[in-house]
């Protein structure tokens, strides 16, 4: 579990500027020798409604295609449910795609448990790269080895807040959340929701929010407590927190149209100024920037210094102050099928490689796609809301997102019961007794 732990500080030595170097051209690649064409079967993770999603397939599968003339990759394009259905799709049918787009848990952990893709860190050793990447992008991932080479380092909570929004209707950042209670009259008043969060998927409040308030008012090490049985999901500190989030829909902070908000709509909502805070993770100050392909930008550069990345305001209770949830990024990983030593395992790890290099994750950061792993990657010029983002790694500490270590036999009726909270079907206590029963059955059928 303490991969998780302290992920902020690990973002830091990225900020560090440590010179690059690859040796031999290790990390850039080029086309392979001889005639014969290997084909890849990839699923790849993308939102083609994003800001710069053209980039992605232009400059970067477009300039993989240049590279290696004989890798044909043969790719699917998908994103959020679908992307995850047909995921389970694969595993169920014992066909998975020569090289995927997964996580270090959470969604991908039967991908991880059972060992369905190789360990990548002997390609990283073998090519010299292993110490290239901040210590956190290369630990060992759920299912104890190195499953895919992230992005990054990802804080899923951030509150992005349009401070002007805010000062045009006489009001300041709450400090407490009893101040940002006090807003929601005022705000109401003006036709304006509070905080907007796309709720309709029902990972984003637990991902998103809620692991942010187990980690304030729980810590880590209860956490740690219930994985080990020395504690309980049915105990104060995790039906408090389930607890502050009924207030918040009770009390209007969070109104219950979010429960039916998409998460492709919840940006231009925000930007729209329907509501002066954004709940959702540092990958979607992305959607803000400027779309190269057609210069417009949802929040326009001359108006991004309004809008500030913070954490949610102090909470009644917490024990842990100022903190956000944080989790290795998501990356690419490589079907075990694949024959050691093949044509085909020696593609794949090119394509992976390629897909962190330093000409790709700088696209990923000029884009707000992600923060890098690969150590001393810059870019001049961001845009302010960018620059913003890189200044908001510096400032927070990172606790556990429970989709990223809890099993999702767990963590789903948690998922569930936040949005039953929210339509007042289920009760705190309730949601606790489901989830300690899904925790249970899971650690006795392990």
């Amino acid at each position: 579990m303490s991969m998780y732990k302290k992920a902020s500080a690990l973002v830091c030595m990225v900020l560090l500027g440590v010179t690059l170097v690859f040796a031999g051209g290790s990390q850039q690649g080029g086309a392979q020798s001889g005639s014969d064409v290997v084909t890849l079967k990839v699923l790849n993770y993308l939102d083609a409604s994003q800001a710069n999603s053209d980039r992605d397939i232009n400059e970067i599968w477009g300039e993989f295609a240049k590279r290696y003339p004989n890798i044909k990759i043969e790719r699917e394009d998908l994103f959020n449910e679908p992307f995850h259905q047909k995921t389970s799709a694969y595993i169920a049918s014992g066909q998975l795609p020569d090289v995927l787009y997964m996580w270090p848990s959470g969604r991908s952990s039967e991908l991880h448990a059972k060992k369905l893709v190789k360990d990548l860190t002997p390609f990283l050793k073998a090519d010299n790269l292993l110490d290239k990447y901040i210590p956190a992008a290369v630990a060992p991932q759920f299912g104890g080895f190195l499953g895919e080479l992230p992005s990054g380092v990802t804080f899923t909570h951030v509150l992005y807040v349009n401070t002007k929004l805010l000062k045009d209707n006489g009001l300041a950042m709450p400090k407490t959340y009893e101040e940002l209670k006090a807003m929601v009259p005022v705000l109401k008043a003006k036709g304006l929701d509070t905080v907007l969060i796309a709720a309709q998927d029902d990972w984003v409040m637990q991902s998103c929010l809620f692991s942010m308030i187990v980690g304030r008012i729980a810590g880590d090490e209860f956490i740690d407590n219930v994985l080990a049985g020395k504690a309980k999901f049915t105990d104060k500190p995790f039906v408090d927190a389930l607890a502050l989030v009924q207030d918040m829909f009770k009390s209007g902070v969070i109104s219950q149209k979010a429960l039916q908000t998409p998460y492709g709509e919840v940006p231009a909502l925000f930007a729209a100024g329907k509501a002066p805070f954004l709940i959702d993770g540092d990958w979607r100050s992305g959607a803000f920037q400027t779309d190269v392909s057609t210069g417009v930008a949802l929040i326009p550069v001359k108006d991004q210094p309004n809008i500030a990345m913070t954490v949610f305001p102090a909470l009644p209770g917490e024990k842990n102050k100022n903190t956000s949830s944080s989790v290795v990024g998501a990356g690419f990983g490589m079907s075990a099928s694949i024959p050691a030593g093949s044509a085909k395992e020696k593609a794949a790890w090119e394509l992976i490689k390629f897909l962190q290099s330093e000409y790709v994750q700088k696209i990923r950061l000029e884009t707000g796609a992600s923060f890098p792993s690969l150590k001393g990657v810059t870019v001049p010029n961001l845009e302010p809301i960018s620059q913003t983002r890189a200044k908001f790694y510096e400032n927070y500490k990172g606790t556990y997102v429970l989709d990223g270590v809890l099993d999702a036999k767990v963590y789903a009726p948690i998922n569930i019961g936040l949005q039953e909270i929210g339509l007042g079907t289920a009760t705190p206590a309730q949601v606790a007794e489901k989830t300690q029963k899904a925790f249970e059955a899971w650690k006795a059928g392990k």
